[in-house]
């Protein structure tokens, strides 16, 4: 089966940094910029008489503590994998320029200093150059409206969308949720509607109420309708099929992360 021409091109976005996992290794609150090797490992802990004692200058220590923060790392650049192919395939889509598809404001921090806060994705009617584009995003800017329940002129003055892409989201980091509802805030302040895109149906159930109370759109995984899932939405909104891209490249996927997964959980 050929596959289509942009495959290739979506896959090295995805892929690319989880690559970077597979030479993760664990730095044991050392200042070791590219962290601790197993030799080195075996040195200190070894050199240590409680560890040694009880043998906890074990490889399988080692292996441990490796497939620990690898785990964390593996999730951190899926989500940045998601990211850059998300972004990629409405800019191909909508035929959109990367500046056009970015959206970012300031905002001022705990410590007095003002930091930037970048969205993922940004579709704005404006910058469509397709009449159909601009008609779809009209018409489901409508249902999402009428489902978080906007006031009506809060509805027609909304120029667009603006998405934070994440993998999955199972954790309730209240600092994670307060910068989410930030940029809701924010968001709707420039008439943009604010929207927390999963890819996977991973996220936590508790926070998804939070949000949608807070009206802040959430999509996620696959499933439902475009106003509630993220590859509906990619299918019937920017028009292009998601869910088929990872089925039909879920081979390779698969591959490439089992190398990432075999080389964090190997000691070596």
């Amino acid at each position: 089966m050929s596959l289509p021409t942009d495959d290739a091109r979506y896959l090295e976005l995805i892929l690319a940094p989880v690559r970077e996992c597979a030479n993760y290794r664990p730095a044991f609150g050392r200042e070791a910029g590219e962290g601790v090797t197993l030799e080195q490992f075996r040195t200190f802990y070894g050199g240590d008489l409680l560890y040694h004692w009880v043998g906890l200058d074990s490889e399988l220590m080692y292996a441990a503590h490796k497939a620990a923060g690898g785990m964390t790392s593996i999730y951190r650049q899926l989500g940045i994998g998601c990211e850059r192919l998300l972004r990629g395939i409405v800019m191909d889509s909508l035929d959109i320029t990367e500046e056009d598809a970015r959206w970012a404001y300031d905002y001022d921090k705990d410590d007095g200093s003002t930091a930037t806060h970048t969205l993922d994705i940004r579709i704005d009617r404006a910058t469509l150059p397709s009449e159909n584009h601009r008609a779809r995003l009209t018409a489901w800017l409508d249902r999402c409206s009428e489902s978080l329940g906007l006031l009506p002129e809060r509805a027609r003055d909304l120029r667009g969308v603006v998405m934070e892409v994440r993998q999955g989201y199972k954790s309730a980091d209240s600092k994670r949720q307060n910068a989410d509802l930030r940029f809701g805030v924010r968001a709707y302040n420039e008439n943009y509607l604010p929207a927390v895109v999963i890819v996977s149906s991973q996220m936590s159930a508790p926070v998804i109420r939070r949000y949608r109370a807070s009206q802040l759109l959430v999509l996620t995984g696959a499933g439902g309708t475009d106003i509630d899932s993220t590859f509906a939405f990619y299918r019937e909104v920017v028009g292009y099929d998601l869910a088929a891209f990872f089925e039909r490249n879920s081979l390779r996927l698969r591959e490439e992360f089992g190398r990432v997964l075999h080389a964090l959980l190997s000691p070596a």
